[in-house]
């Protein structure tokens, strides 16, 4: 079959052969990360506890052996090992220990004072007898609105 003879039909059919193929393993990829996502979000809510903890420091970075157990280090992801983390030093009784949590979570925590935290292993889930949304730090362009509602609904 030489390049003259390859009608449009042709083209049209191996380019929608090969959308299916793609489409294919897309749905199948997401529905195996989606058990996973359920398998993990079991594991949180049966190893919930509400501990009090002081907050050393707070840092984005790439996770490495020094700054994680080595043994949960071992047991990361190639692709979470590569990807800047929210880690969080923290006095959790005792000991001084180096705990993840997401980027809402990680926005409002304060430095240097004690708070109360849901943890799951050395994931902080979040704020106990805190509303993450009232504590963020708001941009400029979210003061201003703020101020204007507030001038409006004042009149």
């Amino acid at each position: 079959m030489n390049a003259s003879n390859v009608n449009f039909s042709d083209v049209l059919i191996i380019i929608t052969v090969v959308l299916a193929i793609i489409l294919a393993l897309l749905y199948y990829f997401n529905k195996v990360s989606m058990r996973k996502m359920v398998q993990a979000q079991d594991f949180i809510d049966n190893n919930r506890t509400t501990v009090q903890i002081f907050i050393i420091d707070k840092k984005q970075e790439k996770p490495s052996p020094s700054n994680l157990p080595k043994a949960v280090y071992e047991q990361m992801p190639k692709t979470s090992k590569m990807r800047k983390a929210n880690l969080v030093r923290a006095k959790v009784g005792p000991q001084i220990v180096t705990l993840i949590c997401d980027k809402p979570v990680f926005n409002v925590l304060p430095v240097k004072k004690n708070v109360k935290v849901d943890l799951a292993g050395i994931y902080i889930i979040g704020i106990t007898g805190m509303k993450l949304e009232d504590k963020k730090k708001k941009t400029l362009t979210e003061k201003m609105t703020l101020n204007l509602n507030n001038k409006v609904s004042k009149k």
